[in-house]
């Protein structure tokens, strides 16, 4: 009888890489997995794409009009950052009226593009844990530090305020200084004014006044404010630890609110998110925005760099599941226009 070898795992493939990549460069997207087909359909379980914040697709999870179904379902999953089991299908959703049929976990959309299959797609939203920087060798500082791997956020310690330039500062949702007095100035300035969501000021709330009055020529009234001092909730902490998870507490309150459902608009859709760090709180905060294809009524993404769209017809831009539905529109705009979606 011959020896049994190791059993090796596949080798990564070309999405595997580019996974890879993403996380490495705290850049959020969507996994997007084909986990069922009814044929005809020209994807096949198993079949994977990520989607980008700008709506751009990379692999294969099914023609066109799939794809303009789960660009518009994996931007809304980026969003809240729950997954979600995506059916696709020809008919008539649960309802009669041909809105999507939500369910805990779950939608079921209507797409009348579709040659007659059925698809169902799991959508993965991963994005990079929120950034906390913390200032300082203060025991509350290292009780900061030891939350870290508890909370799943990544929390790492500034080694100096040299080191808080502009680099290290982008796309991080909280600096915390406890460092009881040293350089908090030049801290809390740089954190501020690179726009930092969450920054925290570990003082008294005497001391703390006086610090932030002697800011009054680096920082507007404005800006001033936006600095939380004392840092962390009132929860009568007491002891190093006690004080670090009011904070924190306090920094999950922000983070959850910059990632809540906001106001979105055409022309922030339109342009396409840097991959960098940058774009992670924006891509993830940012809502959606779409709009209803005239010819064959799906509902579509907004997006310049993934989403086909005509000027014709007027003033008014139109966006399109794919090519054919533009194309049938381009030769009469003035029909659909009055028709409305078929």
């Amino acid at each position: 009888m011959s020896p049994v070898g190791p059993v090796l795992p596949p080798p990564a493939g070309p999405l595997d890489a580019r996974m890879a990549e993403l996380a490495d460069r705290r850049v959020p997207f969507v996994k997007a997995t084909v986990v069922r087909v009814r044929r005809p359909a020209s994807a096949r379980p198993g079949d994977t794409a990520l989607v980008l914040a700008d709506g751009r697709i990379e692999g294969f999870v099914g023609g066109v009009c799939a794809e303009a179904t789960v660009r518009v379902q994996a931007l809304r999953t980026l969003r809240d950052g729950e997954s979600l089991l995506l059916r696709i299908s020809p008919r008539e959703a649960a309802d009669g009226a041909g809105e999507p049929v939500v369910e805990e976990g779950a939608v079921s959309v209507r797409n009348p593009c579709l040659s007659g299959g059925e698809l169902e797609i799991f959508l993965e939203p991963l994005r990079p844990a929120p950034r906390v920087l913390v200032f300082g060798e203060s025991p509350i500082a290292r009780a900061l530090l030891a939350f870290g791997p508890a909370l799943g956020y990544g929390i790492t310690p500034v080694p100096g305020a040299g080191a808080l330039d502009a680099d290290a500062l982008v796309g991080a949702g909280a600096v915390v200084i406890a460092s009881h007095g040293r350089d908090e100035e030049r801290v809390l300035t740089a954190a501020v004014r690179a726009g930092v969501p969450y920054v925290g000021l570990v003082a008294s709330p005497r001391r703390g006044a006086a610090v932030l009055t002697g800011l009054g020529h680096e920082l507007d009234g404005e800006q001033r404010a936006r600095v939380r001092t004392p840092a962390g909730l009132w929860i009568g902490a007491r002891t190093p630890g006690e004080i670090a998870l009011s904070i924190l507490a306090e920094v999950v309150g922000v983070v959850r609110a910059v990632r809540a459902p906001q106001a979105g608009t055409a022309e922030a859709a339109a342009e396409p998110a840097a991959e960098t760090e940058a774009a992670v709180t924006e891509a993830a905060a940012a809502v959606p925005v779409t709009a209803v294809d005239p010819v064959c009524g799906m509902e579509v993404a907004v997006s310049e760099s993934a989403t086909p769209y005509s000027d014709a017809g007027g003033a008014a831009r139109h966006w399109f599941c794919g090519t054919a539905c533009r194309e049938a529109y381009e030769q009469d705009p003035a029909r659909h226009a009055a028709a409305g979606p078929s």
